[in-house]
């Protein structure tokens, strides 16, 4: 069985359902710090706020908490989460049109 060293080759290969809410997460982190991989950044995430449900409306500083996080990698994930639900609210209208 193939072994990726980064989320993304597996995402790339097998698909997006392939992967484990950290290992998605981890594609938009991209790197780690020193001694601290973006994959164990990741986890350290979910760890805290349970679920990307958990994550969705903090607020930006309590990312800050978690070392191997700087601006850049929260503001991608902020983003993520800002498409995600622009594509429900979306849905939403398009289904109560019907």
């Amino acid at each position: 069985m193939q072994k990726w060293t980064h989320p993304g080759g597996k995402f790339r290969e097998l698909g997006a359902e392939s992967l484990t809410d950290a290992e998605l997460l981890c594609i938009h982190i991209s790197t780690g710090t020193k001694g601290k991989p973006a994959e164990k950044v990741a986890q350290e995430i979910l760890d805290k706020f349970s679920s990307f449900k958990g994550m969705a409306n903090q607020p930006l500083e309590k990312f800050l908490e978690i070392k191997g996080l700087g601006d850049v990698k929260i503001i991608r994930i902020a983003a993520a989460f800002e498409v995600a639900r622009r594509i429900v609210n979306q849905v939403l209208k398009e289904y109560n049109k019907g």
